[in-house]
C-alpha cells in the first residue's frame, strides 16, 4: 500500500470478509454489508460518513491517479469542464503535495476519460449489463430530480466518460454529491429485481454510479482536472477487446 500521507487504506465490504490489518469500511456510520451490489461505494459512503479532510477520494488498490513524472515535467492536468483532456504517460501515483496543488487549481480531480470509441455510454453498458438499470435510474431522476435527466441522456449518448467511481473532490461538494449519488442508489435497489443476475451483474450500484459521476458534474457546472490513470496490473487489452466486441454484436452471455 502507498506510504504517502494521501492514502488512507481501506478494507472494502469488511462486514462480510475476514478482516485484513487495514481500517474497515464497516466501523462508524456505514453500508458494508452492501459491497456484493455497490462495490467500491461502500468506501465511498464511509470516507463520507466518517473521515474529516478538506478533501476527498477513492482509488483502488491496483488502479490510481497518476503523478507527474520523475523527469520533472509539469503536473498532469489540464482545466476543463467538457471533453478536452491532458494526457501524458505516467511514472507514479499522485502524492498529497501534488494533489493539494491541483486542488487549487480546480474542486475535483478525476481520471482521464475511458473511450469506448464504437460504443456510446449507454448502448456499452446495454450491451455489458442490464439495460433496465438505466432506465430505472433515469425514471428516478425524471421523478425526483428532472434538471439532471438531460446531462443524464447527454453523457450516456457519447462515447467517453468518466469510469471507476475513481476522483478526490473537496469536501463541500462530495457532501453534496453523495447525498444525491446514494439517495438514487438506495431508490434504485427498492426498484430493481436483481435476484436473477449473475454475481457480477449484481454489483449494479457500482456501476450505475460510475454513470451518474458525469451527469452530476455537468448538470452543476463542475470545474474538474483530468490526470492518467495508473494501472499497477496488466490489463490483457486483447481479451477485453475480444469480450468488448462480443458483448457488442452478441450480447451478454
Amino acid at each position: 500500500m502507498p506510504v504517502d500521507p494521501l492514502y488512507l487504506p481501506v478494507q472494502a465490504g469488511r462486514a462480510l470478509h475476514a478482516p485484513l490489518p487495514y481500517t474497515g469500511d464497516d466501523t462508524g456510520e456505514n453500508i458494508s454489508g452492501k459491497n456484493k451490489n455497490y462495490c467500491e461505494l461502500t468506501c465511498l459512503y464511509w470516507a463520507w460518513r466518517n473521515l474529516d479532510a478538506d478533501a476527498v477520494g477513492l482509488c483502488h488498490y491496483r488502479r490510481y491517479l497518476a503523478g507527474k513524472g520523475s523527469t520533472g515535467e509539469k503536473p498532469f492536468g489540464e482545466l476543463t469542464t467538457g471533453d478536452k483532456a491532458f494526457d501524458r504517460r505516467a511514472s507514479r501515483i499522485l502524492t498529497a503535495q501534488e494533489a493539494e496543488a491541483l486542488l487549487r487549481k480546480a474542486p475535483v480531480l478525476l481520471p482521464k476519460k475511458r473511450n469506448y470509441y464504437i460504443e456510446t455510454g449507454y448502448s456499452q453498458y446495454a450491451h455489458a449489463h442490464h439495460e433496465e438499470d438505466l432506465t430505472a435510474t433515469r425514471a428516478i431522476l425524471s421523478e425526483r430530480c428532472p434538471d439532471y435527466v438531460e446531462a443524464f441522456d447527454r453523457t450516456l449518448a457519447r462515447t467517453k466518460g468518466h469510469r471507476f467511481n475513481m476522483f478526490i473532490m473537496r469536501h463541500d461538494l462530495l457532501d453534496r454529491y453523495c447525498s444525491w449519488l446514494f439517495d438514487i442508489l438506495f431508490e434504485l435497489e427498492a426498484r430493481l429485481d436483481i435476484s436473477g443476475y449473475s454475481d457480477y451483474d449484481k454489483r449494479v450500484f457500482g456501476f450505475v454510479a460510475e454513470r451518474l459521476l458525469d451527469v452530476w458534474l455537468e448538470t452543476n457546472h463542475i470545474q474538474y482536472l483530468e490526470l492518467p490513470v495508473l494501472h499497477l496490473e496488466s490489463q490483457h487489452w486483447l481479451k477485453k477487446g475480444t469480450a468488448f466486441l462480443k458483448r457488442k454484436f452478441r450480447g451478454r452471455n
